[in-house]
Formats: C-alpha cells, sequence, structure tokens
C-alpha cells in the first residue's frame, strides 16, 4: 500500500507531522508492506532564489503579527517538536524558495534516497546554523549525505529545467486532491489525512486504509488462463490449431 505525503521544507509542521506519522508508521503491523512517497507543495512557489528573509519578519508581515507573537509561535512549535524528539531552533531562523529541494528530492526518489534527503532537510532547516536557502554547496552536502552523488547533485541545481515538471505536477495533483495546505498525507489514493495530526489519528487512517485495501482481482474466462502477452522475458508465442 502506498502513502503519499505532500509537504514543503519550509513548513514546521510538515517536520512535526512527519515524526508523528513515523511514529504511528513504527508501530503498524504491516509497515514493510507500506511505500511512503514524498510530493511536492511549496508554500511560496513564487519566491526568487535570492529572496532570503529571517523566519520572525517574515511571518509578522505575513499574517499582520506582532514580533511578539511570532516569537510566541515558534515557542510553541519548539515546545511540540521537542516532544516528537526532535531538534528545533526558535530564534534567528531564516525562510526562502524551497523549489530547488524539491528538485532535488525527485532525483533522490529515483535513487531511492528521497525519505532521507528529506529528513536531512528538514534537520538542517529547522535544527543546525547553517542556512539552506541560497547556498548550492550546503544542498550539495546534505544531498551526499543521505547518498546522492556530489557531481549529479551540482548538474541538476544548475539546470533550473531539471525535475521542474515533476515538481509542478505534484503541486497540480495536491490541488486537484484538495489540498490547500501541508502536510497532506494520502493512504492509498482513497483516504486523506490534513496537517500534523496525533500519532494515533495515522495509527486509525492506515489501520482503516489496509482493511479497504485489495490485491487487484483479475477477469478471466472461466477455466482459462492468462491469454498471451508480452513480459520482460518476450512475447508469448500464439498456439496453432
Amino acid at each position: 500500500m502506498r502513502v503519499e505525503i505532500w509537504s514543503d521544507i519550509a513548513c514546521p509542521w510538515c517536520y512535526v507531522g512527519k515524526a508523528r506519522f513515523e511514529k504511528a508508521l513504527t508501530a503498524f503491523p504491516h509497515r514493510d508492506d507500506i511505500e511512503v512517497v514524498h510530493r511536492s507543495f511549496e508554500l511560496d512557489p513564487s519566491r526568487a532564489k535570492d529572496d532570503i528573509q529571517p523566519v520572525i519578519p517574515m511571518l509578522t508581515k505575513k499574517y499582520g503579527m506582532s514580533e511578539a507573537q511570532a516569537q510566541a509561535g515558534e515557542e510553541n512549535l519548539g515546545t511540540q517538536a521537542a516532544a516528537e524528539g526532535l531538534a528545533y531552533r526558535t530564534k534567528d531562523r531564516d525562510h526562502g524558495s524551497t523549489f530547488d529541494m524539491h528538485r532535488l528530492l525527485h532525483l533522490a526518489k529515483e535513487r531511492g534516497r528521497q525519505d532521507e534527503l528529506i529528513q536531512n532537510l528538514y534537520k538542517a532547516n529547522f535544527a543546525e546554523e547553517r542556512s539552506v536557502f541560497g547556498d548550492d554547496e550546503r544542498l550539495v552536502e546534505l544531498a551526499v549525505d543521505a547518498g546522492l552523488d556530489a557531481d549529479e547533485t551540482r548538474k541538476v541545481l544548475a539546470d533550473p529545467a531539471a525535475y521542474a515538471d515533476e515538481v509542478r505536477a505534484d503541486e497540480r495533483e495536491a490541488a486537484e486532491l484538495g489540498a490547500n495546505g501541508v502536510p497532506f498525507f494520502v493512504l492509498d489514493r482513497k483516504y486523506g489525512v490534513s496537517g500534523a495530526q496525533p500519532a494515533e489519528v495515522f495509527a486509525q487512517a492506515l489501520e482503516q486504509a489496509w482493511a479497504s485495501h485489495s490485491p487487484l482481482k483479475l477477469i478471466q474466462q472461466d477455466g482459462q488462463g492468462g491469454a498471451e502477452a508480452c513480459g520482460p522475458d518476450g512475447c508469448a508465442v500464439p498456439h496453432q490449431h
């Protein structure tokens, strides 16, 4: 069964929500049969790569709140993150475009290292001092640590068109599914969970999706096996009657 998670590296609730989902998944009896795929969703898709600013001023401008209110919100997020065993810097973080990170996550998906990379990106953005924005070499380091090739990573970063269509396709699909915020979890293309819900909610969703998940049923003629077909080993030769 597949679980798809639409998220953004700049989204603190995505960072917390991933940890809560993984807590539920770890305890799920069929966890080894669950494929998790991370999908792209930019909270600010129009932001330029060089448009980087501190988080607190960004929050005050975007939401019309005072600096004290913005800082209190960050402190609350720090508490929520700590409850999930996550480090979270409540001061002096910055904010910028995540488009390049999403492009790299599509590369990582092809190389089977997507979960490793997204976890590295989250940790770097929310828990470490060095910024992940506007610094391609920082992204290369995180990608290499996740198991990707440095030269291949640099090549993708140097070409703004690389995996751009894949990012935009994910974002269009999110809109079609009715996701106007993240994190957004889709289980087996039948159930959706919005937001950083408690682990208990994810556990219930996994159980419900698994219970209704059924393997593909093949329709064929009574008493007959499969009809002629082509496969990796070639094509079936029709029998002469």
